[in-house]
């Protein structure tokens, strides 16, 4: 089974050690993956008093986040602008290209889009303004056009849509969940130009600490998961530069090599595309609770498969 991999990139410790352990692992082994890149101020720091949220509290409790992420992730941008991780980390973001991987903007404050550009009314706003600097930046330092985007936190909405529409080199996006690969319906209800490919696997943070999920048997728990049967035959793992690339790295080096070894391949976003773009069904974004995550997630509505 052919697995689409898109790696998000949410920090400066996760581009510093996490992007390249993960890059060199999977190119050795053959594989592809899209890296989502933050290339902006690090301000992560400020999502500090979402532990005020009972089920915020819990989820860092059930992950051991201070010790997945690091405690100067949960610190960073407190206390003043956080540091611009583009500016910090070009030569990995060059390497990551340069062995193979598809690379794409995440976002240019990663912190500002979960907190504001989902937001009703003032979300196309926010949503402009992080794509005009982020793509700046991200082209700057490829030099070359940026072609697909990942809102942070799947935090989408037929708004960000509409503002993503007006960046003509972006061929696709992956900004929410779901099962088929779509064109989003703009506020107008015109289908988008720019397709979502959806993350349809569970993240580690939603699985671990859940239903007896530990980091034993993690990894059976997601391959079971792939190779269970679903309407479409469509899979897209996400996983985290902070997590797999750093703590969780041996974990995810296991389940690589175990996927691999069961006939599963491993690619960039962009080769799930279909030629004709025109064919795909339209669906609206909307906002929905999911498993293991504080908060609701941009996902198709309604979520049924496509008709044939």
């Amino acid at each position: 089974m052919q697995i689409g991999l898109k790696i998000d990139v949410d920090t400066l410790r996760g581009t510093r050690l996490g992007v390249l352990p993960l890059a060199r692992l999977l190119a050795d082994r053959g594989q592809r993956a899209t890296f989502y890149f933050s290339v902006g101020p690090d301000n992560m720091g400020r999502h500090l008093f979402r532990l005020l949220k009972p089920a915020f509290f819990l989820k860092m409790l059930h992950s051991n986040a201070p010790n997945l992420y690091g405690w100067d992730i949960l610190l960073k941008g407190t206390l003043g602008p956080g540091p611009r991780i583009g500016r910090r980390c070009e030569s990995i973001i060059r390497q990551t290209a340069d062995l193979g991987h598809e690379i794409g903007l995440h976002a240019w404050d990663h912190h500002g889009w979960q907190a504001r550009a989902a937001h009703p009314g003032k979300g196309r706003a926010e949503a402009t303004d992080q794509l005009t600097r982020g793509m700046a930046e991200l082209q700057r330092i490829l030099g070359r056009p940026v072609t697909t985007s990942a809102a942070p936190g799947w935090q989408a909405s037929p708004d960000t849509a509409l503002a993503k529409s007006g960046f003509p080199t972006l061929r696709y996006n992956s900004d929410c969940r779901g099962s088929y690969i779509f064109r989003p319906l703009l506020p107008d209800g015109t289908p988008s130009p720019q397709p979502q490919i959806p993350t349809t696997l569970p993240t580690y943070d939603e699985l671990i600490g859940r239903d007896g999920t530990t980091a034993e048997n993690y990894n059976a728990r997601l391959l079971a998961l792939i190779e269970a049967p679903t309407p479409t035959p469509l899979r897209v793992l996400c996983i985290h530069a902070e997590a797999e690339g750093v703590a969780c790295h041996t974990l995810f080096r296991d389940f690589l090599d175990r996927a691999l070894s069961a006939g599963h391949t491993f690619t960039a976003l962009e080769t799930l595309l279909p030629a004709d773009l025109t064919t795909l069904p339209t669906a609206r974004l909307d906002l929905h609770t999911t498993p293991g995550r504080e908060g609701s997630l941009a996902t198709i509505d309604p979520e049924t498969p496509p008709t044939p």
